[in-house]
């Protein structure tokens, strides 16, 4: 339900998708970086990922160019256009999610960070699938 409403509320109205916010949120965080490392960190797969990349190529928010220390690599770089989007997206996406957990006690969100924090922890501990 939140990931819906965060889609359709702050994601779809600026024209990507969630997953499109994962790619440009991941290239953001990391980048210049190789598309199949933005496969890992969105938890998409690399066709997903490189179907986005080609969408977000044509918007003007993405760049590719070839990796210098490998001519088959392709590192991913947001333009200026793609720093303001992700930029604003992120500032209305949590802005969103405050209001979300707004409806929380200030101890109920403590509370909710504490329990996170346990699951993840706890994951460690068996065989999480993630993307690789």
């Amino acid at each position: 339900m939140l990931v819906y409403d965060l889609e359709s509320t702050v994601h779809r109205p600026r024209g990507w998708s969630w997953a499109g916010f994962r790619v440009v949120f991941a290239i953001w965080l990391a980048g210049p970086v190789e598309a199949k490392k933005v496969a890992e960190l969105s938890g998409m797969s690399r066709a997903a990922v490189s179907a986005l990349i080609a969408t977000l190529e044509r918007d003007g928010l993405v760049t590719k160019e070839r990796a210098p220390y490998d001519g088959r690599a392709v590192l991913l770089s947001l333009t200026e256009a793609g720093r303001e989007a992700i930029t604003t997206a992120y500032q209305a996406h949590n802005e969103r999610e405050q209001e979300w957990v707004g409806a929380l006690s200030e101890d109920e969100q403590h509370t909710l960070i504490a329990l996170l924090e346990k699951l993840t922890a706890h994951s460690l501990q068996f065989e999480v699938k993630q993307r690789s």
